[in-house]
């Protein structure tokens, strides 16, 4: 089996989303190749992948349409992992490969910066990284690369294009190249949302699979790209015009829900949403605010608000999901502002009167 997939990062998210996907395409039928994994971290998991030839699972557990779902999936398109910096060469004749299609990424908000003095070489950054190999296919006289970093940064596809960019400049590279990266490469803006957390310790397979992931059933990849972008189907996939509607429903209602219920019930003493959930005075209250509050206002600039609404009440019930409050709660002010204020003002501008409960939060929060 060919590579199509040159992935940098190995953690839990990608290998229970993208990796994931790609196993789910294959066994659909599509012709979608396999995945080399770059470590860029200080971790085992490289060890893992490559001593566990076989695969690894995911396991799906959640509520869906009222039931709960519990199954195992086994994932095997992973071919094998690179430590970059022990072994870069291997990953530039990786990328070598006329096969490679893609890049996918998820490198967090830190990895998307420049270092001084990187070397083309034996590059440490990211970006450096990416620029390294495209420079590579680009001498080599090969096809550019369809490039789509998972991060959860708005325009992450432009904004990694603008530090190649970059980073080619500090290295002087070839007018042509800059040319190339432009024209050869689709630089796509992605938008990511699942919730992947750590297997139980008790699981039967925890010993024997380190690469054990728990996911929720919920997944969604929205991409967005300038050029018509060649990519394998999937349900969980959307390639849209247009990023923002599902940016904002996302922010809005999911992220919204969050921080509502840091407001609501964090100073009852509930320690985590799932306990949240449970309570039913606590979810009429959420259910009131999702369907009365926020849905109204977000329907007016996306679709489909009030059946992600539907499936945010499952997600957050979800009885395998321990999501403390104190985490949620960090950056509260900043998170009130951008998740929960300008609903209360589109509400007063859609309806001419203020949102009840909305209100409550944003008083009390003050």
């Amino acid at each position: 089996m060919y590579c199509s997939v040159l992935q940098f990062g190995g953690g839990r998210f990608l290998r229970a989303f993208v990796d994931l996907f790609v196993e789910q395409a294959r066994e659909d039928g599509q012709d979608v190749g396999d995945v080399v994994v770059v470590q860029s971290t200080v971790s085992p998991r490289a060890e893992y992948f490559n001593r566990q030839s076989n695969g690894y699972h995911v396991l799906i557990r959640g509520i869906v349409d009222g039931h709960h779902v519990e199954r195992l999936e086994k994932v095997r398109v992973v071919r094998r992992a690179i430590v970059a910096d022990e072994a870069w060469e291997e990953v530039q004749s990786v990328a070598l490969q006329e096969s490679i299609k893609w890049v996918v990424s998820n490198v967090t908000e830190a990895g998307y910066a420049l270092e001084i003095d990187d070397s083309i070489a034996k590059p440490r950054s990211f970006p450096a990284k990416v620029t390294s190999i495209l420079f590579s296919r680009y001498n080599a006289g090969l096809s550019g690369i369809n490039i789509l970093p998972c991060e959860l940064l708005t325009e992450n596809g432009k904004r990694l294009h603008e530090l190649v960019y970059k980073q080619a400049q500090a290295w002087s590279l070839s007018d042509n190249f800059f040319e190339w990266l432009a024209c050869e490469c689709i630089w796509a803006d992605t938008l990511v949302d699942r919730i992947v957390s750590r297997p139980p310790p008790d699981h039967p397979l925890f010993e024997q699979d380190r690469l054990l992931a728990v996911a929720e059933p919920f997944a969604f990849w929205g991409i967005q790209a300038k050029e018509k972008i060649t990519f394998f189907s999937h349900p969980s996939i959307s390639i849209v015009d247009d990023l923002m509607p599902y940016a904002t429903r996302k922010l809005r209602i999911l992220n919204g829900a969050h921080t509502a219920l840091v407001c609501k019930a964090m100073p009852l003493g509930f320690v985590t949403v799932r306990e949240a959930m449970e309570d039913g005075t606590i979810r009429s209250w959420l259910e009131r605010l999702l369907f009365d509050e926020i849905v109204p206002v977000v329907e007016s600039v996306t679709g489909n608000a009030k059946e992600f609404a539907d499936s945010v009440l499952e997600r957050l019930a979800n009885p395998y999901l321990d999501h403390k409050f104190k985490d949620i709660s960090l950056y509260h002010e900043t998170k009130i502002k951008t998740r929960l204020q300008p609903t209360y003002e589109g509400f007063v501008k859609l309806k001419g009167h203020a949102p009840t409960l909305l209100e409550e939060m944003l008083l009390s929060s003050r």
